[in-house]
């Protein structure tokens, strides 16, 4: 019992509360050309986020790509696609051409 309590107190301290700007923009803006071009391709991450979860409602499993990153049932669609840019799930280069 007493080995349970300790994990459970590790776990517990361990977790960091996500200020405002989690990811950091900072930390993002050193993934992109610019700040126009950071905000247009998360945005369009985070419409593709949102056709992802109407789709599953629907029953359409395959049409768009859900999250790549862990995500809370709180979390918004856009800090959901900052978070995929922060941890290099994307390429921001193919934004470009399209």
């Amino acid at each position: 019992m007493e080995n349970v309590n300790t994990f459970l107190e590790k776990v517990l301290y361990m977790e960091e509360d996500r200020g405002i700007a989690d990811p950091p923009l900072d930390s993002l803006l050193s993934r992109s050309g610019s700040k126009y071009g950071l905000v247009i391709y998360a945005a369009k991450r985070a419409r593709q986020i949102d056709q992802y979860y109407i789709d599953l409602h629907e029953g359409s499993f395959y049409a768009h790509v859900g999250p790549l990153v862990s995500v809370d049932a709180d979390d918004k669609s856009l800090t959901v696609a900052m978070r995929e840019i922060a941890e290099d799930k994307l390429d921001l280069k193919s934004s470009a051409a399209e």
